[in-house]
């Protein structure tokens, strides 16, 4: 039986530093049976305590679709993070059993682009190195350009197929500085769509960069790994639960009502899906809004909130959940 609440238990297989800051994780079924099969950009949320906390982080699939013997994911550790990396690098061991939920997939590629432009930076490249073992069968032509600190930093590098990096080009920023985004992005063919997957400050800037040079909306796929979603605590009434929740610094409003045994439905955990997306129905003060899901102006009506990464200001907040 594997489902239990959307999740199932897999046992860490293999455990590897490829970079100093990023190990990655084999994760297998207990019984050696195939896993769920996914596709490239597809995510799992793994669930993973440290003895006072549960943390439920999302992370990219980057082994290969066409093989689902096991799951492998990349976790960059952060030391200004709320817990989850520093637990996946200093407490989870070969041998650990975790519990994963069923991938999800809000990044995948354009199966109608004519070309793929990937552009990744530090551990923002996870998502692509499953895709790239589904642009190996394909024929649809693709590039990538990887930013990385520095040659110490890119380690991932190793998990692309040889014949497959003469279409990608790597950017230590200690010898480069960040990727040229106007030069890659002009003079590319009519019905190319980019993918931008990286810390915020180089996504922005991507992003800017194919609206300047006239990329539609509809070619400009991003995926932000980064979101902040600690802040100032708050208070919340929510509605349908009947209970008040209070928001410590260190957690998300999704957190703290998970604590509470509250259950509000979401899939990516960082305000980019709109699974969480919530009616507003009393505010008495300022929405912080920091999903990438909300529009200019829902963020401007304050009707609708995203547990998972706003925070308020308000000495009144009631939400339908």
């Amino acid at each position: 039986m594997r489902a239990k609440h959307g999740t199932f238990a897999v046992v860490v297989d293999a455990i590897e530093s490829v970079t100093p800051l990023i190990k990655t994780f084999r994760l297998v079924d207990p019984d050696g049976e195939p896993l769920p099969g996914f596709s490239g950009g597809s995510h799992v949320i793994v669930i993973v305590g440290d003895g006072e906390r549960v943390y439920r982080n999302p992370y990219s699939l980057i082994g290969s679709p066409f093989d689902t013997r096991s799951y492998e994911i990349a976790v960059g550790f952060d030391a200004n993070g709320r817990g989850g990396s520093a637990t996946m690098h200093h407490r989870v061991k070969v041998g650990d059993r975790l519990e994963i939920t069923y991938p999800a997939n809000q990044f995948p590629l354009d199966r109608l682009a004519k070309k793929h432009v990937l552009i990744a930076g530090g551990v923002g490249i996870t998502p692509f190195l499953a895709h790239l073992h589904e642009l190996a069968v394909a024929t649809t032509p693709f590039e990538l350009h990887y930013g990385v600190r520095s040659q110490a930093h890119a380690g991932l590098v190793g998990r692309i197929a040889p014949d497959l990096r003469k279409h990608s080009r790597i950017y230590p920023s200690d010898e480069l500085g960040r990727p040229d985004f106007a030069s890659i992005l002009s003079g590319q063919p009519v019905g190319a769509h980019v993918y931008i997957c990286g810390p915020r400050g180089m996504l922005d800037a991507a992003r800017a960069e194919a609206e300047r040079a006239g990329w539609p909306d509809s070619h400009i796929h991003f995926e932000l790994f980064d979101q902040q979603t600690t802040g100032q605590p708050f208070s919340v009434f929510l509605a349908a639960s009947d209970m008040q929740v209070d928001v410590p610094p260190e957690m998300s409003l999704l957190e703290a009502a998970e604590a509470k045994g509250i259950s509000i439905p979401y899939l990516c955990r960082g305000g980019a899906c709109g699974y969480c997306e919530t009616e507003v129905i009393a505010c008495e003060g300022e929405l912080i809004h920091r999903d990438i899901w909300l529009s200019a102006a829902d963020r401007q009506a304050n009707k609708k909130f995203m547990p998972c990464v706003s925070r308020a200001l308000c000495s009144k907040l009631i939400l339908n959940a």
